[in-house]
């Protein structure tokens, strides 16, 4: 496709972008990275390249990420059945040592370096790192699943001076030196309203949020925190959309200006969010219409 483009053509395209590039430049986004767009190698590299486009262009980046699928893969290759209870992973000692190996050592360091054969520089750290992610059991009967405490930001803050994009593992611990398992949404709506950012965009494997899930062309481009509310109790945000929408609001109330919910399945969609006049997903942001 990229044969059909003009000079000309790429030339009036980057010309557009100019305004929203001024925009970020110098400002913090956090990306909070999943599902099947992390688990489609195609898909994984152009995300690693959105990103260190923007990290030229100098978006201060940081990439929240998770890795579900592969801890439920490396857990099937040692034998050891995944449970769930009301949609969180039940995580015991065995279980939470598994994650930590996962997500902190090989999705982690797999990203960094993605991010580095893309041009970028990348440095990898878990919440443990640092003490980023301070967290306590959330409930017993889901073992060693945390809820944070506290964040420490200032180890993410340190790299993103230095220049780097910084890679995080979403994994807690606590003052005894408990590992904790915890969910990437929020994390990422800690992080990002501890750093005051300018954006969090949430990938997802849906194009936003719909007023009938099953149509796409029912996209609700744009809503507040109380209309988030309302479409709550209408039913419109139910099951697996309820605790992302939750972590979108909780993201506004701790100071970051907007949240986007996105479809990381579409080739390129944070360079549209960022980059462009129609964005894509879904932003939901403060009862006063912060822009």
């Amino acid at each position: 496709m990229e044969n059909h483009f003009s000079n000309a053509q790429r030339a009036e395209v980057l010309t557009q972008a100019l305004p929203y590039i001024r925009q970020y430049n110098g400002k913090i986004v956090v990306v909070k990275y999943g599902g099947n767009a992390m688990i489609n190698e195609q898909l994984k590299e152009q995300v690693m390249e959105d990103i260190v486009l923007l990290w030229l262009i100098g978006v201060k980046i940081v990439l929240v990420h998770g890795g579900g699928p592969e801890i439920s893969e490396v857990m099937d290759k040692l034998g050891k059945k995944a449970q769930f209870v009301d949609g969180l992973r039940v995580t015991d000692k065995e279980t939470v040592d598994i994650v930590q190996m996962v997500l902190a050592g090989k999705v982690n360091k797999t990203l960094v370096n993605l991010l580095e054969m893309k041009g970028g520089r990348a440095m990898g750290i878990s919440g443990m790192d640092g003490r980023l992610i301070e967290a306590k059991t959330k409930n017993e009967k889901l073992g060693y699943v945390g809820t944070i405490t506290k964040v420490n930001i200032q180890p993410v803050l340190d790299l993103l001076e230095k220049g780097y994009i910084p890679v995080i593992s979403t994994v807690g611990c606590d003052r005894d030196g408990n590992t904790y398992n915890i969910n990437g949404d929020t994390a990422a709506a800690h992080i990002a309203g501890a750093m005051g950012a300018e954006r969090l965009i949430m990938m997802t494997d849906i194009a936003g949020i719909l007023r009938d899930r099953d149509d796409p062309s029912t996209l609700i481009p744009e809503i507040t925190c109380a209309q988030a509310a309302e479409l709550r109790e209408e039913g419109v945000i139910s099951g697996g959309m309820i605790p992302k929408v939750d972590c979108c609001v909780e993201a506004i109330r701790k100071g970051v200006k907007n949240v986007i919910i996105m479809d990381g399945r579409v080739p390129h969609s944070i360079l549209m969010e960022i980059l462009t006049d129609e964005g894509a997903g879904t932003m939901v942001k403060g009862d006063g219409g912060i822009e």
